[in-house]
């Protein structure tokens, strides 16, 4: 599957700009990722575009989240894509790096985007690893992003400090296609 045909399946699959902009970004993370550690771009880069490919069906059950992506895939992606996919929302164990590098993006792009929208330019270019390293002590900022999960980048070798420095770098790029 090229880019192309992955952004024409987001149009179809996902109603809400915000989704669209989450997966855009965790896209950003996994190429980034991907360049740091010598693998494929594009295979990550799809694994992070596709990854909620889902989420408007699953929602509300959140069980069948993944498998209906895989459904929506069919054979069109590889086994490591659609085993990613399934790392991220905890349908299988991750193992490889790609796996637990999707599995500690998902959550790390909504925390550097809360991160940004509480600064009063609502920009990524408005806060650094510095000021992402003090909010992630802070239990009340960004609840929802998973914070072990996020801490798992540990798994593949990046300190938390290193991580977080490659997602804001790879979401800055991006920022104007996501409206940051």
């Amino acid at each position: 599957m090229t880019r192309s045909e992955a952004l024409k399946l987001i149009q179809t699959h996902i109603s809400t700009k915000n989704l669209v902009n989450h997966s855009l970004a965790c896209e950003a993370i996994m190429r980034r990722l991907a360049k740091h550690f010598g693998e494929d771009e594009e295979l990550w880069g799809l694994a992070g575009l596709l990854h909620d490919l889902d989420y408007d069906y699953t929602k509300d059950k959140p069980e069948e989240h993944g498998y209906k992506t895989l459904e929506i895939l069919g054979d069109s992606v590889s086994p490591e894509v659609k085993n990613a996919i399934l790392a991220h929302c905890e349908k299988k164990v991750p193992e490889t790096l790609m796996e637990k590098a999707l599995y500690a993006v998902d959550p790390t792009s909504g925390f550097i985007v809360a991160g940004a929208l509480i600064k009063p330019e609502r920009k990524l270019s408005a806060i650094d690893v510095e000021f992402l390293m003090n909010r992630f002590k802070e239990k009340g900022f960004a609840r929802g992003a998973n914070r072990e999960q996020i801490k798992s980048c540990e798994n593949f070798g990046l300190s938390l400090e290193e991580f977080l420095s490659l997602a804001l770098q790879a979401m800055q790029e991006i920022a104007g296609e996501i409206g940051l």
